[in-house]
């Protein structure tokens, strides 16, 4: 039989085997419903990962701000039916400052008191020309800054371990995350990934940039890897060959196409535990299982009873003032 070495003896041992131990923080991303089915399909998610209490749960505007009622009406269904804390996404696009701050006025009067600022992408969808809304605020920074003097928000942002498709380099991207930082975001969302070792790299050229913020790694199950694909195409994010590989073949094959989904899954979010993450943001597609099982991997356990908030509790004092 063979000893183990001393060198072997003094390993730290993974870090995954401290899950359950509550170090563990997620958040679900959700889009808001076009139809009475995708709305059945959004709160059947929505009450299977509720028990998870997640840090928070964001809803997405869409390609020109195309969902903004929608997007509205969902949060304040969050706010009213669940015990879950909505969090709102906004963007610059085909709007003035002035409706977009109403909006921010609004969501604080609501009880919102988290958005992710992004500029959003142009109407015609990601990949056209993106021009700034005459009036309206030119970018994320200068949406975080004028989020920052309505009210004491929290912020999160976008940042892009592989560069926005429309950066010219990876060094302009983290500027333009340096300046949504100088203007008041808390935090940082990152574009999805596959390979692990991008999003450290990434964090290693941020620290080196002096932004201190936590960036906190973006993740999506593939439930379907063509639509993943396609997805990470328009988004900047690579696709590493190997990826590919392990779906080649299952085309027809849904049970073990899932299982596969899974497994990947598995490895990338515990090789992230190993290496000391502690806090993940889940682009959900508004789908429950993959992320439920994710999510148990890493030693979250549905609470037994939910206390429903109190009407003080859903019901905050509304703004009397700009807040400087």
């Amino acid at each position: 039989m063979m000893l183990a070495t001393q060198d072997s003896q003094e390993q730290e041992p993974p870090k995954r085997r401290f899950l359950g131990r509550g170090a563990i923080d997620v958040s679900f991303e959700f889009f808001p419903p076009r139809t009475p089915a995708m709305e059945e399909t959004l709160w059947r998610s929505i009450r299977r990962l509720e028990p998870l209490r997640p840090k928070y749960v964001s809803v997405t505007y869409g390609a020109g701000g195309s969902t903004r009622e929608r997007t509205h009406a969902t949060v304040g269904r969050l706010l009213s039916e669940t015990t879950l804390k909505p969090t709102a996404h906004l963007t610059c696009v085909s709007a003035t400052k002035e409706d977009v701050d109403e909006i921010i006025r609004e969501y604080w009067d609501l009880g919102v008191r988290h958005l992710v600022a992004l500029r959003g992408d142009p109407p015609e969808g990601a990949g056209s020309q993106y021009t700034p809304t005459p009036g309206g605020y030119v970018n994320a920074a200068d949406l975080t800054a004028g989020i920052r003097k309505i009210a004491p928000f929290e912020i999160s942002v976008g940042c892009y371990p592989e560069k926005h498709p429309e950066s010219p380099s990876v060094e302009a991207d983290i500027d333009m995350l340096k300046a949504k930082v100088d203007a008041g975001a808390t935090g940082a969302i990152t574009q999805f990934f596959f390979d692990n070792d991008v999003y450290f790299r990434y964090l290693d050229r941020v620290r080196a940039a002096g932004i201190d913020i936590p960036i906190v790694p973006g993740l999506i199950p593939i439930h379907n890897f063509k639509q993943a694909a396609s997805f990470a195409v328009r988004s900047g994010a690579s696709v590493p060959d190997w990826l590919g590989r392990r779906f080649e073949g299952l085309e027809d094959d849904q049970e073990t196409r899932h299982l596969v989904a899974a497994a990947i899954a598995a490895e990338q979010v515990l090789g992230l535990v190993d290496q000391g993450i502690t806090e993940f943001h889940f682009y959900t597609l508004n789908r429950a299982d993959l992320v439920y099982a994710i999510c148990h991997l890493l030693g979250l356990r549905p609470a037994k009873a939910f206390a429903r908030k109190t009407e003080a509790d859903s019901v905050p004092a509304k703004i009397t003032k700009v807040a400087s």
